[in-house]
């Protein structure tokens, strides 16, 4: 079994304890160990943050991009290796976890590309002789705390702005799956990064939220996981001055209206509900249909389904991955049987895939559901599996208001061959990311990105809208007289 190092001021550290990671392919065993660091070790990792900002703010936004530029090209020299840690601690087809590898290093070489324009404008006065800009500045010490879904490319799409605005940060990676967050770590701190600038705590979550959320050095907090957890992370900020920036839920629809191609739109939505076994945000977890192509688009979507291969990320014929862990995978599983319970009926799938080795893994059979009501709670709740449900509807005005009768507003796509279709649901639907003939999943890494409603806060992700969390502006006038 390996043992792994985590990152804090500069230097690799273990502790006394450990926690193990486990392949969810096959969970008998662990492959691998971190530090599961103290609640004093988090306060020693603020301690190094506080001196790195210090310095990296006055560092040269052209040797931040430098070192930006640099981790990126490790990080594609070793995707190979990175990539099966990926599929190691996740899960992930091999294919998925080289796309997430090599996604990590764009959003690390964009990011270097913004460092080096600057940022802030040029404004007109009204007194004499004077002229005014803004500049943006960075805020300080971010706490940054990432998901299992995905390991390394939340973090390298927190991590990249944050840094190269000059902002230093406190990185928890997901108890579940570490290494991919010690895998950016180390590309960050190869490529030059300065001591304390980036420090990683490897730990349990119980035992050290405390020292984590409530160090008065903390100048912002963005986070990727449930509304309920996000919740009591704003509700434990509340009261001081610290920014939030919350990616949350999803529960994504996807229309399919009678006029659209149905053999790509069921392309389409298998692709955006299945991949990554729907442990997505943005995966479509809802499909509505026009009434009058209900039955073709149906049969479709369980054909291509069907045609799924369920098997370890390992495996090259894979295309469906096991879920992340034995309790997601049981969380999916009592979902599926309460949707039983409420009337739903299960077109193909529906339960724990245990043929063979997956007898020892977190499988879950590939899941298309009909019979659902707005009431029904698979209809409603997010689940995060290979689980998708099906309903008809009546034109688009239906199709709309069953798209936005939901607390969540993360994406939606709509299948239309009709431009004024297209224009008018990119304009009633209430999400954050609008897909038209392609899928809810895949927004690049210059594409501002975010939820509306409870699926995230006013912060958006990725683009330039980001430094809206990472910098303050600041707006400064100079007299050079008349």
């Amino acid at each position: 079994m390996r043992s792994l190092e985590t990152l804090v001021g500069g230097e690799w550290v273990t502790s006394g304890e450990w926690i193990d990671v486990h392949d969810p392919a096959d969970v008998r065993t662990p492959f691998a160990r971190v530090p599961a660091l103290a609640a004093k070790d988090v306060t020693r990792a603020y301690d190094h943050a506080e001196r790195g900002f210090a310095g990296w703010k006055r560092t040269s936004p052209f040797e931040r991009a430098r070192v930006l530029t640099e981790a990126a090209r490790l990080i594609r020299a070793r995707v190979e290796e990175i990539a099966a840690d990926v599929t190691a601690e996740n899960g992930k087809t091999g294919a998925e976890a080289r796309g997430e590898t090599l996604k990590s290093a764009d959003f690390l070489d964009y990011y270097a590309g913004l460092a080096r324009q600057g940022y802030g404008t040029l404004l007109h006065d009204a007194r004499p002789g004077t002229r005014t800009h803004t500049q943006r500045e960075p805020i300080g010490v971010i706490l940054v705390i990432s998901p299992w879904n995905d390991p390394l490319i939340t973090p390298a799409r927190k991590l990249a702005p944050l840094l190269a605005a000059g902002n230093a940060a406190v990185f928890k990676p997901a108890t579940e799956t570490p290494l991919s967050g010690l895998r950016l770590a180390r590309a960050l701190h190869d490529a030059g990064l300065p001591a304390g600038v980036l420090n990683v705590v490897t730990g349990r979550t119980a035992e050290i939220e405390g020292a984590l959320l409530d160090d008065p050095r903390i100048a912002g907090v963005t986070f990727t996981g449930s509304n309920e957890v996000g919740g009591r992370i704003r509700r434990r900020l509340a009261d001081r001055n610290v920014r939030f920036q919350g990616e949350l839920g999803g529960k994504n629809a996807s229309v399919v209206l009678r006029d659209a191609d149905l053999p790509a739109a069921a392309k389409a939505v298998v692709a955006a509900s299945f991949g990554q076994a729907g442990q997505r945000c943005t995966a479509t977890s809802r499909v509505i249909v026009d009434r009058p192509v209900h039955e073709e688009f149906v049969r479709l979507l369980v054909t291509e389904v069907e045609a799924l291969t369920v098997g370890p990320g390992s495996d090259p014929a894979t295309t469906l991955c096991p879920l992340s862990s034995p309790k997601q995978r049981d969380s999916v599983l009592a979902d599926l049987a309460r949707a039983v319970e409420q009337g739903a009926t299960v077109l193909t799938g529906g339960a724990a895939d245990t043929e063979g080795e997956r007898a020892h893994g977190c499988y879950v059979q590939p899941t298309v559901l009909a019979d659902v009501t707005p009431e029904t709670a698979v209809w409603r709740e997010e689940v995060f599996g290979p689980v998708l449900a099906v309903r008809a509807v009546d034109g688009f005005t239906e199709a709309v208001d069953a798209v936005n009768d939901s607390e969540f507003g993360l994406a939606a796509a709509v299948f239309t061959r009709d431009l004024a279709s297209a224009l008018r649901f990119a304009d009633e639907a209430e999400c954050g990311q609008i897909a038209v003939n392609t899928t809810t999943t895949g927004w690049d890494v210059h594409l501002p990105f975010g939820g509306f409603r409870d699926s995230g806060t006013a912060y958006k992700e990725q683009g330039d809208e980001v430094l809206r969390f990472s910098t303050r502006v600041k707006t400064v006038a100079i007299h050079i007289g008349a």
